[in-house]
């Protein structure tokens, strides 16, 4: 968010004693607009004491991303501010994108590590085989199962 550094430190510390999570994820300080503007959280003309702004102002940085090696958007996951982050989910989608970036997967609805995965599309049955030279089960010829490569 755009609040200064302490104020975050300040957030982990209330949301583990109050909600008995932490978060162990990195969190930007982004008190200059520098991340918001580039990806246009924030209209490019902002500025300011991110100090003086209200909630009204920064209404339109409840959102969580995920950003790849590659600097590119992988996920963006928009709150309203009345409601709170899933840690748990956040956290779910991260091995689902490490894990799918890594083996050439998908993961199903309500996957969660360790279960079983989807072989993309793209990759052919060839392809296939020799990853995964046990097989998978195939509920539907576009559907191939098979257990969770990272497991």
């Amino acid at each position: 968010s755009t609040d200064p550094l302490d104020n975050h430190e300040q957030w982990i510390a209330d949301i583990e004693e109050t909600q008995g999570a932490r978060p162990d994820y990195p969190i930007i300080a982004d008190s200059d607009f520098t991340v918001a503007k580039a990806y246009g959280m924030l209209p490019s003309d902002v500025s300011g004491d991110p100090t003086e702004r209200t909630p009204a102002d920064n209404a339109t940085l409840r959102n969580v991303f995920v950003i790849g090696p590659d600097k590119q958007i992988k996920l963006v996951l928009v709150y309203p501010m009345t409601t709170g982050r899933n840690f748990d989910e956040v956290l779910r989608v991260i091995d689902s994108l490490q894990r799918t970036s890594e083996h050439q997967v998908a993961t199903p609805a309500q996957w969660q590590p360790g279960d079983d995965v989807i072989i993309a599309g793209s990759v052919t049955n060839e392809q296939a085989q020799e990853r995964y030279p046990d097989g998978w089960e195939e509920p539907k010829p576009y559907i191939r199962v098979v257990p969770d490569p990272a497991a």
